[in-house]
């Protein structure tokens, strides 16, 4: 199945206006659909399409193993020689005497730090082979994509001799709310919005977790069957895709990361709970765990000053580690047994608060889709981010949170973000009492929205104090 996703492949479409070749990096979380949608970009613009796969490191192989199974691929593909390139220059020359002119070809260098896990040299051989021969072609858009985002960004996007070389840095993101639901099939119209944001919540927007639903299940049947069931996709994705994608000291990233499950977290904050001084190893860390798609640093302009905050804090973005580490790990030890049973979703330990939390975390994920319900969509929004400020002892000026602060040059606007069974009238009071602590800049206007699950009162729309009311079944296209 293969739903969204228009906008990369128009970016993609648009290299063949070209009359030279084009080098594209291409990076995302595991499991995202990286490679899918090279493969139907060919697909769609009728291309030829050339794909080598990294092989995964493991004891004893070396860097003879990456090129042999280069040469293997290759020649599956194009009938050429099998036996092992010299080295990588000879390997990617082998590459490039299959790509002929005239004729749109996208090779995909799939896992890339796989195939560069055994040679430091790698990134300096492509680039001298791209200069020397493979950007010479007319009809070429070779694609060196990755999870390990870390070594694309390291080793090409920030390596200074591939400067001016690159023509499109993809960076592939979570299916938007309304593509997920097309998982469901026709039966999305049937299904309880509660039902659909359970499944979202624990999977986020991955398309691998979202083919293995079964629409004709029940969101806890569909839960139970990936999470809780020993070798479920769910169950058992979380500690290899981690390993994959985290390279340089995992253990420790994992602690980090661990830090974030149930909130966001400043750097100070994160080394406090740790234990350790406030370190290069915790920044290395982070940037490793946000470069991999699993956090976000939610750095957003102050309504009070008109600057960039000061304060960096983390948000742990990816719905499914949350999950993971929330509620299987945990229960790993009796879900391989076998035995872990329920009846419904809400006999799960804190299933309402880690529910809302997640909603909240898919919501400000896909802030983008809220833009048009919030009459924002024409304006330049200048920042996005949840906003926090701490309560000041020495002013006696008091804390204030935000789920969601949207704003442009001249207003900005309050995002509530609630999932609730039943949501009255003292949301109102909720958002005013915000309204009153944050100290917005003069001539900048206020406004206020509410995006919602859960039973509504008529009260809170007819009172008239939220400007925008968006429930999640709008979001959700259905």
């Amino acid at each position: 199945m293969f739903f969204g996703r228009e906008d990369v492949l128009h970016q993609l479409a648009s290299l063949w206006g070209k009359r030279v070749s084009s080098l594209v990096t291409c990076r995302g979380r595991r499991r995202i659909g990286k490679s899918t949608v090279i493969e139907r970009f060919a697909t769609q613009t009728e291309s030829r399409f050339i794909k080598i796969e990294g092989k995964r490191p493991r004891p004893g192989m070396t860097n003879e193993s990456e090129l042999q199974e280069f040469a293997r691929q290759l020649a599956d593909q194009c009938d050429t020689e099998r036996t092992v390139p010299s080295d990588w220059r000879d390997a990617f020359r082998r590459l490039d005497a299959v790509v002929k002119d005239g004729e749109k070809t996208v090779v995909l260098l799939d896992e890339v730090s796989w195939l560069a896990y055994y040679a430091d040299d790698f990134a300096d051989d492509l680039k001298i082979i791209w200069d020397n021969k493979l950007k010479k072609h007319d009809r070429l858009v070779l694609v060196v994509c990755g999870s390990v985002s870390s070594w694309i960004r390291d080793n090409i996007v920030d390596n200074g001799a591939y400067m001016g070389r690159r023509s499109l840095d993809l960076v592939v993101r979570e299916l938007p709310l309304h593509e997920c639901v097309k998982f469901w099939g026709t039966a999305a119209d049937r299904v309880a919005t509660k039902e659909i944001l359970d499944v979202l919540s624990v999977t986020g927007g991955v398309p691998r977790y979202l083919e293995e639903i079964n629409p004709s299940l029940s969101a806890a049947e569909n839960i139970r069957n990936l999470a809780f069931r020993p070798n479920g996709v769910l169950r058992v994705d979380y500690d290899e895709m981690f390993a994959d994608v985290i390279t340089k000291r995992p253990r420790f990233a994992a602690h980090v990361l661990e830090c974030l499950v149930d909130g966001p977290l400043g750097t100070p904050d994160i080394a406090k709970r740790l234990g350790v001084d406030r370190s290069g190893n915790i920044t290395l860390a982070l940037k490793q765990l946000e470069e991999a798609g699993f956090i976000s640093s939610d750095v957003g302009i102050n309504p009070e000053t008109g600057e960039l905050a000061k304060d960096r804090n983390y948000r742990l973005r990816d719905n499914y580690s949350r999950f993971f580490l929330k509620c299987i790990r945990p229960a790993a030890r009796i879900i391989d047994e076998g035995s872990y049973a329920f009846h419904s979703l809400d006999q799960i330990s804190e299933w309402d608060s880690i529910m809302g939390l997640a909603f909240e975390n898919l919501i400000v994920n896909n802030y983008r889709e809220l833009l048009a319900p919030l009459h924002m969509d024409r304006a330049l929004v200048v920042s996005a981010a949840p906003f926090r400020r701490a309560a000041s002892a020495k002013t006696g000026r008091k804390g204030v949170q935000v789920d969601l602060l949207v704003q442009t040059k001249m207003s900005i606007c309050i995002v509530e973000i609630k999932r609730k069974r039943e949501i009255g009238r003292e949301i109102v009071g909720e958002i005013s009492e915000k309204c009153e602590r944050l100290a917005k800049r003069s001539g900048v206007s206020l406004r206020t929205a509410l995006v919602y699950d859960g039973e509504l009162a008529p009260s809170v729309e007819a009172d008239g104090y939220i400007d925008s009311i968006v429930s999640a079944r709008q979001l959700l296209g259905i």
